[in-house]
């Protein structure tokens, strides 16, 4: 919906009116060369506000007409985008694809337009991609899961010190635990400018971004890194992944690397039997990060889970660990979860990326807790390890803290102002074409308008009186209709007033 005015814009927009009404009681006057009679004013005065009240009420129609136009066209778009992943999920390579879990999968997706990548951190098998199209062969924008990236960046920099928080607020500081559990822009962005671009490229290269996995599939994408950026554009790109695009797959394997100790794997699918046999885990190389630094990163992936931005992918009966990502790339909102569990013995990483509105929400997210759910019974543990607890409901910190949320209902509302400006703009000009002027010598349409038309009222005959034991009986009386009133006479009609 349009913004509301403020206080003084509606004052501007009164004097303006009162300016405008001013001037057209002026012109009148000139035209009739002498000054207007009250009369006169208060019928050209009653003539303006009506007509502006007109006005007013087209201007409302059009508004709405533009918002229900612009509704009806995004979710056009969404239906497209979702019957052509239901397509692709249709052509998926099921053929050494573990049915269990790729059932989990696509019921937890349902019919939004996403994919889901569910693999052992440990070996790198693959149990199920649903949506091979989306997870091998196309990039999104990583949103905040970057800030992985930048977290294990500023610890092997030695940028983020164990002991230090940063000042983001004047009420708030923050370490690395609650700045990956609340998504906080300002810190990762903070990090990023110190640990500078040359740095963040070479530990994003490290984790396995902008080049193939190496799985046993045809026509992988590698992905894309972005260009040299310094500034307020290196911070960004540090907090929102700018410019970077990633695969579900290479996600997967990264998260992977952080579940296991730092391998990156070579993900792979036994589709046949000498694949079977021949399958064994492959490293693709040891990650030059510390396990110190690993172990950092847990807390806050976890809290994200347990508190902060991920909590629709908890689970009561096991700990799961993830990273959350909201933001706009390719014309349209991207939603992001990675994640591993259970964090005692990781059996599962789960990756999950959508596009279209759900991402707004957190759908990821809680696709992923589905999947978790699911299959705990199989892939779960008994043994919970609760290292970050459950923060109480409405916590002030979380809203203060978690910048992602803001930015996503501000960049959402924008989006939707832009939508029904344009299609105000489109209504207008179509109006304007529609209200071109008649030539004098072409009849001008009739007005759709309906008038008042006083019907006669025809003389109802007498009630029968009732006949009494001394009353006698007398003839009905008829009434004469006058001669001057014949039955084919018109009919008086009084138009409205306009």
């Amino acid at each position: 919906m349009p913004a509301k005015l403020s206080r003084k814009e509606l004052r501007r927009q009164r004097n303006e009116n009162a300016r405008e009404q001013a001037a057209a009681l002026k012109a009148k006057a000139r035209r009739l060369g002498r000054p207007l009679t009250k009369r006169e004013l208060r019928a050209e005065l009653r003539r303006n506000g009506a007509q502006r009240r007109r006005e007013l009420l087209a201007a409302r129609r059009r508004a709405e007409a533009a918002r229900r136009a612009a509704i009806a066209r995004q979710r056009a778009i969404e239906k497209a985008m979702r019957d052509e992943v239901q397509t692709f999920i249709g052509r998926d390579d099921l053929q050494g694809e573990d049915l269990e879990v790729r059932r989990a999968a696509v019921s937890a997706l349902g019919y939004h337009a996403g994919t889901v990548v569910v693999m052992d951190p440990m070996s790198g098998k693959i149990y199920s991609v649903v949506n091979q199209e989306w997870a091998l062969r196309r990039g999104f924008k990583p949103c905040s899961t970057i800030k992985l990236v930048t977290g294990v960046a500023g610890l092997g920099e030695k940028v983020i010190s164990p002991y230090e928080t940063t000042n983001i607020s004047d009420k708030y500081r923050l370490d690395l635990t609650d700045a990956l559990a609340y998504s906080n822009n300002t810190y990762f962005q903070h990090i990023g400018g110190q640990v500078g671009f040359n740095k963040m490229m070479s530990y994003a290269r490290e984790m396995g971004l902008g080049e193939k996995t190496g799985v046993n599939s045809p026509n992988e994408y590698a992905g894309k890194l972005p260009a040299e950026k310094t500034g307020f554009a290196l911070n960004r790109m540090s907090s929102h992944g700018d410019d970077f695009e990633v695969t579900a797959l290479q996600l997967g394997t990264m998260v992977s690397a952080m579940a296991n100790g730092g391998k990156l794997l070579v993900p792979y699918v036994a589709r046949t039997a000498k694949e079977k046999a021949q399958s064994k885990t492959k490293l693709r190389r040891q990650l030059d990060v510390s396990p110190e630094n690993w172990r950092r990163m847990v807390p806050g992936m976890v809290g994200a889970v347990n508190y902060g931005s991920g909590k629709k992918a908890y689970d009561p009966l096991q700990t799961v660990a993830g990273k959350t990502g909201t933001c706009i790339g390719q014309g349209a909102w991207v939603g992001l979860f990675t994640s591993y569990a259970p964090l005692a013995n990781p059996r599962l990483a789960v990756v999950v990326i959508t596009r279209g509105p759900d991402a707004r929400s957190h759908f990821p997210a809680a696709v992923a807790g589905r999947i978790y759910r699911d299959l705990n019974r199989r892939f779960g543990t008994p043994i919970h390890l609760p290292v970050a607890t459950v923060a109480p409901a409405g916590d002030s910190k979380a809203a203060a803290l978690n910048e992602e949320e803001k930015e996503t209902a501000a960049e959402a509302a924008q989006i939707e102002a832009a939508q029904i400006e344009a299609a105000e703009a489109t209504s207008l000009a179509e109006d304007e074409t529609l209200s071109a002027p008649v030539p004098a010598n072409q009849p001008s349409a009739p007005r759709n308008t309906v008038k008042r038309v006083l019907m006669p009222i025809t003389n109802r005959p007498a009630p029968a009186q009732k006949v009494g034991k001394q009353a006698t009986s007398s003839p009905a009386k008829t009434s004469v209709k006058p001669a001057t009133q014949p039955d084919d006479r018109q009919r008086r009609s009084q138009p409205n007033n306009p």
